[in-house]
């Protein structure tokens, strides 16, 4: 785990929330479902792609009843854009069915329910958690915040779930709400995985990729 004092943490945090001030998710919904939903479809996809791809999804099931009820082959072709669609699909459904018989009809609001739910893994409960009941008790390790954890050196693991244990021993509670975001748009527009825009970075000297090859 990091060598990082809590002030460098803090620093860090603030540094990415002025860099970052409109960080929010950028996946669109208005129900608890539909996040459900665009969640499931952002699996190796993007969030530009799902958004694109939802309005059509959502104008045609109006409650988790019509994502039960609508036919698979109709929803596979509905989100096929998205990728991997037949097992979306089947997990769409399966999910809303679950929901309807074990939650009557709510989506459930704790990490064990969620994560009980066909296609939720724990990432995706902790965007659902924070995006719909704004409870902020874990941080979502997508790609994003795996490479930046690894580099900065916030993290040495590579499973999600053990960098999601560092990171929360790291990060101060309060500040868990702000960080889901803030990762994820670090990650896309300056920490980049392809080419890092290194000597740009708000938090540069705080980095150990950094600062080891600054030193070469």
């Amino acid at each position: 785990m990091t060598k990082l004092k809590i002030s460098e943490i803090i620093q860090i945090i603030n540094s990415l929330k002025k860099a970052y001030p409109d960080a929010t998710c950028s996946l669109d919904f208005s129900t608890p479902f539909e996040l459900v939903v665009a969640v499931m479809l952002s699996a190796q996809c993007t969030d530009e792609r799902v958004n694109k791809t939802t309005p059509t999804l959502f104008s045609k099931c109006k409650s988790i009843q019509d994502y039960a009820n609508i036919d698979i082959n109709e929803l596979e072709n509905i989100i096929h854009p998205c990728g991997f669609y037949k097992n979306k699909a089947r997990n769409i459904k399966l999910c809303a069915n679950q929901i309807l018989e074990k939650f009557n009809g709510e989506v459930p609001h704790t990490m064990e329910e969620l994560i009980s739910l066909s296609g939720i893994g724990r990432k995706s409960a902790n965007v659902i958690l924070l995006e719909v009941f704004g409870i902020a008790e874990g941080i979502a390790v997508d790609t994003h915040a795996k490479r930046i954890s690894n580099l900065v050196g916030l993290s040495t693991q590579k499973e999600p779930e053990k960098i999601e244990q560092d990171l929360i021993r790291i990060f101060p509670k309060e500040s868990l709400k702000d960080i889901n975001h803030l990762l994820v748009w670090h990650g896309r527009n300056t920490c980049v995985s392809r080419s890092p825009k290194c000597q740009t970075c708000c938090i540069n000297k705080f980095c150990k990729h950094y600062l080891e090859n600054s030193k070469l």
